[in-house]
């Protein structure tokens, strides 16, 4: 990867950490599905209106709307409502990461190469020694759900990556509107068809501010900017060499829970997410590229037709470009 194109990887897992913040403040006001289908609603209805549909198969919009939106965060929503830790929920939705490679691998051929599998194994064995040093916070049935999201979020990684979009701010924005109405019929049918309408009229009382903080950042920082970034790196690399970007999120998301609301890490947590740092790099393959070397992502022969282009002839160059 290039080095901007890490630099914006890492945003998103500075994004994507502090999000745990905004869905802990949006969960202490509406009811879980209810506040996963409010996120993607309020981005669906003018995206439905003012923003052209994105020239891919309907299938691969769906996979990616379903797995981002609704298994994603139907599950995580859930599992923090019952009771899993903000920073320790951070932690085991990476768990998308390994799902995302392994999926990319079994369902699109994606080649995996030694140091990536050993990078995706010190990663997972410092995500292990977090989780076990944090396993008395939670139950097993949060934990259980929050996977279930990891898994969901690689089903869109992999609906994402197969759509190719050739603008991926489009694909992120009409993913929202797959999840709002299988979201709201869930909420109806398990919360109460009334619950979180009235919670959300009640946001707008004195003390809900803090909720539609939260739901503010999720839908700009945490849907619109952070997806949509993700979106683009994944229509350039494969998913083995971006998903794992995301196992560096538990880090930011461990950190501003003990910073903001108290959950204070152990020792073995800090070093757990050492840890996940050497592995994630060694996954992704971070190496220094000079700048005068550093090339777009595209594919390996018209990266060479671009080098001998500039090489050998400016307007050849002008050409290709046209």
């Amino acid at each position: 990867m290039t080095t901007r194109d890490r630099n914006l990887a890492l945003l998103v897992v500075l994004l994507w950490g502090l999000n745990f913040l905004a869905i802990r403040a949006g969960l202490d006001q509406f009811p879980p599905f209810f506040f996963a289908a409010l996120r993607f609603l309020v981005i669906a209805i003018p995206v439905v209106i003012f923003v052209p549909r994105p020239q891919v198969p309907m299938r691969w919009l769906i996979l990616y709307g379903a797995g981002f939106g609704v298994l994603q965060f139907g599950f995580l929503f859930g599992a923090m409502n019952a009771g899993m830790p903000t920073g320790l929920a951070s932690l085991v939705l990476q768990s998308s990461a390994p799902f995302t490679v392994a999926l990319g691998a079994l369902l699109l051929g994606e080649r995996i190469t030694p140091t990536q599998l050993l990078g995706l194994a010190v990663a997972i064995a410092g995500m292990a020694l977090i989780g076990w040093d944090r396993a008395e916070h939670a139950t097993l049935l949060p934990v259980a759900l929050t996977l279930l999201g990891g898994l969901g979020w690689a089903f869109g990684n992999i609906g994402s990556r197969l759509a190719a979009a050739p603008n991926p701010l489009h694909l992120t924005l009409w993913m929202t509107v797959v999840a709002p109405l299988p979201m709201l019929a869930l909420s109806a049918s398990t919360e109460g068809p009334t619950t979180g309408w009235r919670a959300l009229a009640d946001a707008f009382g004195p003390h809900g501010w803090p909720a539609l903080v939260g739901l503010a950042y999720i839908v700009v920082f945490g849907t619109i900017a952070g997806s949509g970034i993700w979106c683009a790196l994944l229509s350039r690399y494969p998913t083995g060499r971006v998903a794992p970007y995301s196992l560096l999120v538990p880090v930011v998301g461990i950190t501003v829970s003990w910073l903001v609301l108290h959950e204070k890490p152990s020792v073995t947590t800090i070093l757990g997410g050492l840890v996940v740092i050497v592995g994630a790099a060694a996954a992704t393959g971070v190496r220094l590229i000079p700048a005068h070397q550093q090339l777009e992502p595209v594919d390996a022969d018209l990266r060479e037709i671009e080098f001998l282009a500039r090489e050998h002839a400016v307007q050849t160059n002008e050409r290709h470009r046209q």
